[in-house]
């Protein structure tokens, strides 16, 4: 985990969020303060839709239609969902469990 946060972030872990431009929902599990990823990661983005780095950034436990798996979103990419929707990827249950609204918080041990 990233620890504590020195930017304000509009979204916490746990929280289920959806992309605002690509059709795939994800259940937040960290956050950087501002982009910490590489630069031939940002690069590979478009430029018309490359987001800035100057923001903060979210590790997600995602899931499209076809698949599973981790992805790393800025915040203007984001949106809350609010379908009310589990998320089904494999991964959740090792860092949280589901809480009777539908959205899911750190196990005790995860925050170790």
């Amino acid at each position: 985990m990233s620890g504590a946060l020195s930017v304000p972030t509009k979204f916490s872990i746990g929280q289920v969020v959806r992309h605002k431009l690509f059709p795939f929902r994800g259940v937040i599990f960290d956050v950087d303060p501002e982009f910490s990823n590489t630069e031939e990661w940002l690069s590979a983005i478009p430029e018309p839709i490359r987001p800035s780095r100057d923001q903060p950034f979210y590790h997600l436990f995602a899931e499209n239609d076809d698949s599973h798996y981790v992805a790393y979103v800025s915040e203007q990419n984001l949106a809350a969902d609010e379908t009310g929707e589990p998320i089904d990827h494999p991964q959740i249950d090792l860092m949280f469990d589901e809480t009777d609204e539908g959205a899911y918080k750190l196990r005790p041990e995860s925050l170790n």
